[in-house]
């Protein structure tokens, strides 16, 4: 069985995460989206949430999986026996920080990583930039599905008033 895990924060998933997630799982018999636990990143959802986010987004993608991790992606790779790391590249500077990545991977590990040109719609499109526009009321319907729209929303709505 081909398996690839296609690794990230998804702190919200994007259209940009899931066009890599839909070409990824027309290539591979199974695609495991692996959302990072990562203490010192401050995040807007927890992992909890991104995962179940990302579960009710991903229903069309019947060999898709979500999981989550801590630590190495290669060691999570070599424990779930996942050869392959797929990551997608909006622009240059994505592939000058992946690169260094994926060459570190395959010399601690022996896991390729496989890099897919992020579509033209979404090769502006981050996690990041779409929390701001968000909390400045910005529209992000064009981003997000609409199941995660609301959910920002809310959370950008519910931090305002706790401030």
């Amino acid at each position: 069985m081909r398996r690839v895990v296609c690794p990230g924060s998804f702190d919200p998933i994007t259209f940009g995460h899931l066009d890599i997630v839909a070409r990824a799982s027309a290539l591979f018999d199974e695609v495991v989206i692996a959302v990072l636990v990562n203490q010192t990143k401050k995040t807007l959802f927890t992992v909890d949430e991104r995962i179940e986010m990302i579960k009710n987004v991903v229903t069309a993608y019947p060999n898709v999986k979500v999981d989550s991790w801590s630590g190495l992606l290669v060691d999570y790779c070599k424990k779930n026996d996942i050869p392959t790391i797929v990551k997608g590249l909006r622009a240059v500077t994505d592939f000058d920080y992946e690169l260094q990545m994926s060459q570190i991977n395959y010399q601690l590990q022996g896991i390729e990583t496989l890099f897919m040109s992020t579509a033209p719609a979404h090769s502006f499109l981050s996690s990041s930039l779409v929390k701001e526009v968000a909390s400045y009321g910005g529209d992000v319907t064009s981003y997000l599905p609409p199941s995660v729209v609301e959910l920002l929303k809310a959370r950008i709505a519910r931090n305002s008033e706790m401030k």
